[in-house]
Parts: C-alpha cells; sequence; structure tokens
C-alpha cells in the first residue's frame, strides 16, 4: 500500500503545475492544508483515496475504501500521524471503493452516514459486486453488507470531532446518486472527479455528469481531493469537464446506433489513450465508452 498525507501549511501559495500543459500532466496542490490527510490504496483496491479532517476533537473521515484490510490501514494511518481518533465517516457514494469498509469502520465505533438516495442503491450494487470480485480477492472482501446511516435525503451540515461539513446530495453522475462534502473551501467529490485517470462511466451518463460538475463548480472550492488522483484547485474541475465533452464528441461523431458498434467503439477508446496519455485506468475507458454510446443511441422519451 502507498499512503500520503498533506502537511504543508494552508499560509503558503497554492499553484497548479498543470496550466498549459497537455492533458496528462498534473494538477496537483503545491501547498496544501495540514488539517487534510490522504490515503490512497494500492493497485488492487483501484488506487482509491480517502480523506481525514483534522478537527480540534477528532477525525471526519471520506470514503471507507475498497477492501477491509485497506481500511484498516487507512484508519490505522490516519489516527498514528494525527494521534486522533475517527469519529464519523462520509460515504460519498454508492460504489464499493467507497462503501465496503463501513463494517469495519462501524465495529471501532465509528459512525458512517450518507444520504437516503445513495442509501437506496448499495445493497444493489453490493450484490453484484459481490458476485464479480469476491473470488479475486477473498478473503478480503465483505460478502456481509453493513450499511451506513441516513442523514436525510436533503443537504446538511454534520458536525463532528469539533468542525462541521456541509454534505450536499446531488443527483445521478458516475454513480445512480452523490454526496460532496465541503470543509470551509475544500470540496470532497469522489469519483465526480478523479486527476490522470479515465473516468468511470458505466453509467454512461455524460449529460448528468456535467450537470454535477457545475454544481461543484457553483461552491466555489479552492481545493479539491479527488477520488482518484491527486488534489489540486479548481481547475480540476474543467479538467474533468473537457474530458467528458470530448468522450461525447467522439460518440457522436460516431452516430450511434445500437446494438454498440465494437469495432466504432474500440477505435474511440484508443482515440482517448491518444488523447489522454498516461491516464490510470485505461480498462475504464473499455466499459465507459459503450455505456455512452448506448445512452447516446437510445430513443428519446
Amino acid at each position: 500500500m502507498k499512503f500520503y498525507f498533506v502537511i504543508a501549511l494552508a499560509a503558503f501559495s497554492f499553484k497548479i503545475l498543470a496550466a498549459g500543459l497537455p492533458p496528462s500532466a498534473e494538477v496537483v496542490l503545491k501547498n496544501g492544508d495540514k488539517r487534510i490527510g490522504t490515503y490512497v490504496s494500492s493497485n488492487d483496491g483501484f488506487e482509491t483515496s480517502s480523506y481525514w479532517i483534522v478537527g480540534p476533537k477528532g477525525l471526519v473521515f471520506i470514503d471507507t475504501q475498497f477492501l477491509p484490510s485497506a481500511a484498516q490501514e487507512a484508519l490505522e494511518w490516519a489516527e498514528q500521524t494525527t494521534g486522533k481518533k475517527v469519529e464519523l465517516a462520509i460515504v460519498l457514494h454508492p460504489n464499493p471503493d467507497k462503501f465496503n469498509g463501513t463494517g469495519l469502520y462501524k465495529k471501532r465505533g465509528i459512525k458512517v452516514v450518507t444520504a437516503d438516495q445513495v442509501l437506496a442503491h448499495i445493497p444493489h450494487v453490493h450484490e453484484i459486486r459481490t458476485k464479480a470480485f469476491f473470488e479475486r480477492y477473498k478473503p478480503d472482501y465483505p460478502t456481509e453488507l453493513v450499511l451506513p446511516d441516513s442523514f436525510g435525503n436533503a443537504t446538511k451540515e454534520l458536525s463532528a470531532a469539533g468542525i462541521t461539513v456541509k454534505a450536499h446530495v446531488l443527483g445521478r453522475g458516475c454513480s445512480e446518486a452523490h454526496v460532496v462534502v465541503q470543509f470551509e473551501d475544500h470540496v470532497f467529490p469522489g469519483d465526480l472527479i478523479t486527476n490522470g485517470n479515465h473516468a468511470w462511466l458505466e453509467l454512461g451518463l455524460v449529460d448528468e455528469w456535467l450537470k454535477r460538475l457545475n454544481e461543484i463548480e457553483q461552491l466555489e472550492p479552492e481545493f479539491i481531493h479527488p477520488g482518484r488522483g491527486p488534489s489540486g484547485d479548481d481547475g480540476l474541475i474543467e479538467r474533468q469537464r473537457s474530458y467528458l465533452i470530448k468522450v461525447r464528441e467522439l460518440v457522436r461523431a460516431a452516430k450511434p446506433r445500437l446494438p454498440v458498434n465494437k469495432k466504432k467503439a474500440k477505435a474511440i477508446v484508443e482515440k482517448l489513450y491518444t488523447l489522454y496519455p498516461g491516464y490510470g485506468f485505461p480498462f475504464f475507458a473499455q466499459f465507459g465508452v459503450p455505456a455512452v454510446w448506448e445512452v447516446m443511441a437510445a430513443p428519446k422519451k
């Protein structure tokens, strides 16, 4: 496993490395906020980022990791590094790399919460992902579903560890429902924003995802902590938007009709590899392009 912890002083200047550089260049924090910590799982765990916010009385955690071993490691790393205990964890959307560690967190006495809309989709996602992943990861994959608690179905302020965050409840995007956490000028969007990685377009919902990015932009964040890839500034929003628009343009140019033309879809995937060299998880594009094709080719209701 690999970890990193953002420890630079917030008073220092904050810069992007990628202005004017090609799409593969990273947008990262030169100087962050010592109250924000990050754990990144191994490639087996999809290099998933979990974050913690340091409050005067403890820690607030963002997402619970894909594998229980990673969830355990993330908690131990956060608590050992800060000398404080995790009091609250927030699940951002119904993907297993966000909610699979819920049971372990709860056993540790940590309250885990999400929105009603996210909660409603977790059982189905857990069922299909367990079928897909259990044999590969056993015994390090949770077969028992332990659900987060609900904080309700609308945007709400959540207080723990001596701090208050705002949990914004958003609609469909890379998942069927989303929570985006805001702490002062920091935003935690989950996989709605990734840095230097292909987008998880399993649902093919480019238009809805773009709406979510607009909503995140309206929060006017200075610091963005993505679900995958290094933290950065608000330039990550435009980076993600441009990627999604490019996928849509490429699929539209192929004049999609059902069923999916596998040859044309493969060509689009290869084009994305060319346009975004070095982007992580290229197989995400292999899943995503056909899904976008199907959505765009479907009869309009």
